[in-house]
């Protein structure tokens, strides 16, 4: 399915603004209602859309410190790769995992409480997971920018 200007810009106010109303969201895109519908309706069948989810404050919830973690696995075999990609997904702290090309195997973003709390994370999770030989641990001092729309 090739998307045109119209999808597009349903996209981009769903990004945006996910709890729209289909009302204001076909107004916002200058559609009619049940033509809007059936597009957001065909967008998420094709895949483009794929869930609606709510984005939470971290330093409410008392999660204020993101901690990136570079980690350079013992060797790249198959076995070692998807025992730690398997083991890693189970760590709730841990909120992205990437693949990564370059001098780490992977890049972990955790979030935690503080240092004191970062430290038990690394103790209890991170360095019993399989196949790790080093791992370097970046704090984030501030987030200057951040955003989950995707260009459009």
């Amino acid at each position: 399915m090739e998307l045109d200007s119209t999808d597009r810009r349903i996209l981009t106010v769903l990004q945006k603004a996910g709890r729209i109303s289909n009302a204001d969201l076909a107004e916002r895109i200058n559609l009619s209602a049940s033509a809007c519908h059936r597009r957001v309706q065909r967008l998420e069948a094709e895949g483009y859309i794929k869930d609606y989810v709510a984005l939470l404050d971290s330093r409410k919830l008392g999660r204020p410190t993101t901690v990136f973690v570079e980690i350079t696995l013992s060797g790249q075999a198959d076995e070692v790769l998807e025992a730690f990609e398997r083991e890693v997904a189970k760590i709730p702290d841990v909120l992205e995992c990437h693949l990564m090309a370059g001098t780490a195997d992977y890049l972990l973003k955790v979030v935690a409480e503080d240092t004191e709390d970062f430290a038990r994370i690394h103790r209890r999770h991170l360095a019993r997971l399989p196949g790790v030989a080093q791992m370097h641990s970046s704090f984030a001092l501030r987030t200057v920018f951040k955003t989950t729309a995707l260009p459009v």
